[in-house]
């Protein structure tokens, strides 16, 4: 089994990447708090890096600016790569399968910001959590 769902704020503007045969992804990272404060009784963050595809992907960096919350349903995908010193580095990714986005900040790059359709807007049992984030 290969499930995990993560609810945190986007670090940055997505931007979409155009790949051979019409392909379309976004990579984007997502910070989120720990429930408990640190010795500086500051909370920390961990920040998960994820992929999204096709028309997920363009729906993410349509309505989704820094500092978005959203949840993201998804698998974990590992890789390696050779950087540029020549070590193998492992990477580890969420494939993101299904987004919830809960509290939208504009893109600071659009021109307009566009409509929210009314397929984002939350249901309400789950609005309450929003509250609690």
């Amino acid at each position: 089994m290969n499930h995990v769902g993560i609810v945190g704020r986007t670090t940055k503007d997505l931007s979409l990447r155009q790949l051979s045969e019409g392909h379309v992804q976004t990579t984007f990272t997502v910070a989120i708090n720990r429930q408990y404060k640190n010795s500086e009784g500051v909370n920390e963050a961990d920040f998960v890096r994820c992929i999204a595809w096709g028309r997920l992907a363009e729906q993410l960096i349509k309505y989704c600016g820094k500092g978005s919350l959203i949840g993201v349903k998804g698998r974990l995908q590992t890789g390696s790569y050779t950087n540029r010193e020549n070590q193998k580095v492992y990477t580890t990714d969420v494939v993101a399968e299904e987004i919830r986005f809960y509290a939208l900040k504009p893109v600071t790059n659009a021109t307009e910001t566009p409509a929210i359709p009314e397929n984002f807007v939350l249901p309400e049992q789950e609005s309450e959590l929003v509250k609690t984030l």
